[in-house]
């Protein structure tokens, strides 16, 4: 399903797609985010945000997990939704093989059950990241924001899920874009260096 109109045609808005913030967004919680949709249907979308680290002790959190997940082996700060729950993104150790409560968004992404026991994700998955909370949009919320450019809208790949640099991914996914887009990647908030 497209969110985007008709008269405007661009990216198709998606499961996989991400969500660059737009270098006007000063609301200091979407600034330099980047955020990847898990979900989008009819009653609107949501996504973790993938470069923002958590302040909570991910072990303390869910104990044994911490030495599943990849670097920085930290929980990360999927947004302002559920802050107290938490979804794991994960791709597994083996394409053919389908791993006991992961379920595939994209390429060799998926969402994994927190509940699977932990004997049965050790060793069961080449990545995995863990998200406290999300980002939600209501119904035809996000392609308000993405016509007022809050949002810029490009393809994910593998590496930003489960990018060991969350701190620099804002400017390097802009930086592989063609054209002007690209240029953003260069942004400063001091109006004449741009």
């Amino acid at each position: 399903m497209s969110l985007v109109d008709a008269d405007n045609p661009g990216p198709a808005i998606r499961p996989g797609t991400l969500l660059v913030a737009g270098v006007m967004v000063g609301d200091g919680l979407f600034d330099g985010a980047v955020v990847l949709l898990l979900d989008v249907d009819g009653d609107g979308a949501l996504g973790v945000i993938l470069n923002r680290l958590s302040d909570f002790d991910l072990e303390r959190a869910l104990p044994g997990w911490e030495r599943l997940v990849s670097f920085p082996h930290r929980l990360h700060d999927g947004g302002p939704v559920s802050p107290d729950g938490a979804i794991a993104l994960a791709s597994p150790a083996d394409a053919a093989e389908e791993p006991p409560g992961w379920r595939e968004l994209f390429a060799t992404v998926g969402l994994l059950h927190l509940q699977t026991p932990l004997e049965l994700a050790d060793g069961a998955f080449r990545d995995l990241r863990i998200f406290a909370g999300y980002t939600g949009w209501g119904p035809g919320q996000l392609a308000g924001e993405i016509a007022d450019d809050l949002w810029l809208v490009v393809p994910a790949t593998y590496s930003d899920v489960f990018d060991p640099d969350p701190e620099t991914l804002w400017r390097r996914v802009l930086a592989r874009q063609e054209g002007e887009l690209g240029w953003l990647s260069t942004w400063t908030s001091t109006p004449e260096l741009n």
